[in-house]
């Protein structure tokens, strides 16, 4: 049964509460540290001044005015945040803890409200096998909860995942300098060169989130996996031992080709488990990339 107006209000007020508490407390020192403005804007023509770089003369000005004149600028301190989300149905799934998808909500709603914290703007992209939805960065907090209805509430037309397609249509989609999260637990493939040619414009950020089940099959007995993208059903053992360090290995090795790849893009990964807190992996993270940035 779809969730009444009052239940959806109930859910998102809930969250807002929880992640905007996080922010205040945590996150927005590392936040706007890390985030800067990322360039200059013109701000005014005045006289010159004694201590004044003659780098910064106005050359045609002075000669209008028969004395020189320098350009002054500022930092451009406001940044667009975009928020890549994949909404496959492999997204609508939990053992432990939260189902990704509301894990996803909450990740993304502290890191929205941090941005929202720093004047900065916020958008979306909503992804399956399609383009799902697209919300242009914007300010606001009744865009900021938009945005988290939006991830909560939005009834996919696909089900697969095509994260291909998603970045390269936000690498079309993007003219100015970006920051770019993109938030999936990233079961999808051939997605090397469009997430390359994104990170070459963008500052990209990967948040992997993982349910434990995915990482460990349980012991003994007999286990009908379903694969909510294809609907297809499959019977395992789990009592075979060869087949549990098969899986295991398997995922070790899908693990490190994705490593190699974001890290050849040049991409920061971080990989979030829904039955863990998440406060201190953020924190933690953020601090390493500033210290990286401050080399």
């Amino acid at each position: 049964m779809p969730a009444t107006p009052a239940e959806i209000l109930k859910r998102i007020k809930r969250i807002e509460i929880k992640t905007r508490n996080m922010v205040e407390e945590v996150f927005t020192g590392e936040y706007h540290s890390l985030f800067k403005g990322q360039g200059l804007e013109f701000s005014e023509v005045r006289e010159y001044q004694a201590g004044d770089s003659y780098r910064d003369i106005d050359w045609n000005v002075s000669a209008r005015f028969g004395h020189p004149y320098i350009k002054k600028f500022k930092e451009t301190r406001e940044l667009n945040v975009l928020f890549i989300v994949d909404l496959s149905a492999s997204n609508q799934f939990g053992t432990k803890g939260q189902i990704k998808s509301e894990f996803i909500a909450e990740i993304t709603a502290v890191l929205s409200f941090s941005a929202l914290s720093n004047q900065d703007k916020v958008g979306l992209l909503l992804f399956t096998d399609k383009i799902e939805k697209y919300l242009p960065p914007r300010k606001g907090r009744k865009y900021t909860l938009q945005i988290l209805r939006d991830i909560l509430y939005h009834e996919p037309q696909g089900r697969g995942t095509d994260l291909a397609n998603a970045l390269s249509y936000t690498a079309r989609l993007l003219k100015k300098r970006t920051i770019v999260f993109i938030v999936s637990d990233f079961l999808a493939h051939n997605y090397q060169k469009p997430m390359e040619l994104l990170s070459n414009k963008h500052d990209v950020i990967a948040l992997q989130i993982v349910d434990p089940s995915e990482r460990d099959l349980p012991s003994g007995g007999l286990l009908r996996i379903y694969n909510p993208e294809t609907g297809d059903n499959e019977i395992i053992d789990l009592s075979d031992k060869k087949l549990s360090y098969q899986y295991k290995k398997f995922i070790q090795v899908e693990q490190e080709q994705m490593d190699k790849k974001m890290s050849k893009a040049g991409i920061d990964l971080l990989s979030l488990k829904t039955d863990e807190p998440y406060v201190a992996e953020l924190q933690k993270f953020f601090k390493k990339r500033i210290k990286r940035r401050h080399k």
